[in-house]
């Protein structure tokens, strides 16, 4: 990974009794300030940061972008609305931990990819709702970011709410109030933060009309959003290293457009 410096397990968050840990992938000299925090996918039954670490960490890292690979809460730990503050409370340490972290806290990017992807793009359209702040520490600082990307994210729960064993997550017979405050696509307001969605087109998992409702939702508030479709591809296609790297890409220069470094005065 070249000049790539890691660090592995470090405590970002205490909830409960729960410590979130963290990974850290530094840039080397090609630093430009910017960061990409991503949450894992996993049905909210699983969130392995390590699952990143092939797939896009050292790819995103060796363009410049610092990439912190996040777990958060699944749900035989905690129940709904948990998980979401648990993606609020990272953003607020990484906030607060810009200068040790060679960050422009302005230039935050918050990722995620299936379920992870549900909490960013949740995360996008909830800034400054206490209802999804919750108490992981570092009250007072924001949990704004500059940009969000979703890929094959789930943004819609409303069948998904009452499947078997989502009980567990969402309770037993959520109200639809409920269930819409758990869905991206009802989040969307014309301060929503600019926009990434990659989905395949072959995705029985998430089906990639999740993405692109959200697209067009996006587009009719005014907000910045691109939608990259990939061909017959099925759910976690980037697990592939050809489609890592294309995603990686795709991912790195969007930030580079949305999110650039400044320009000293």
């Amino acid at each position: 990974m070249g000049d790539i410096r890691v660090e592995y397990d470090v405590t970002a968050i205490s909830v409960g009794s729960r410590d979130l840990n963290v990974d850290i992938f530094h840039p080397g000299d090609n630093a430009n300030g910017g960061c990409l925090l991503f949450l894992p996918g996993g049905g909210f039954r699983t969130a392995n940061k390590a699952g990143l670490h092939e797939r896009y960490a050292p790819r995103i890292a060796e363009r410049g972008y610092v990439f912190i690979a996040t777990e958060y809460r699944v749900m035989e730990e905690a129940m709904w609305p948990a998980q979401i503050q648990d993606a609020k409370a990272l953003i607020r340490w990484t906030r607060a931990n810009a200068e040790r972290l060679g960050i422009d806290p302005d230039r935050i990017v918050l990722g995620g990819a299936s379920a992870g992807g549900n909490l960013s793009t949740l995360a996008g359209g909830t800034q400054g709702n206490p209802y999804y702040e919750g108490d992981g520490g570092n009250e007072g600082v924001s949990s704004d970011v500059a940009a969000i990307i979703g890929v094959y994210p789930v943004t819609d729960v409303t069948e998904r709410a009452y499947g078997e064993g989502r009980e567990q997550l969402y309770g037993v017979n959520p109200s639809a109030e409920f269930v819409r405050a758990a869905s991206p696509i009802h989040q969307v307001n014309p301060g929503y933060p600019p926009t990434l969605l990659i989905h395949g087109t072959g995705d029985t998992t998430v089906p990639y009309s999740h993405s692109t409702t959200l697209f067009d939702a996006l587009e009719a508030v005014g907000v910045p959003v691109e939608l990259h479709l990939y061909a017959q591809q099925e759910h976690i296609f980037d697990r592939e290293p050809a489609f890592a790297e294309s995603v990686s890409a795709v991912m790195a220069l969007f930030m580079d457009r949305c999110v650039p470094a400044k320009v000293p005065a």
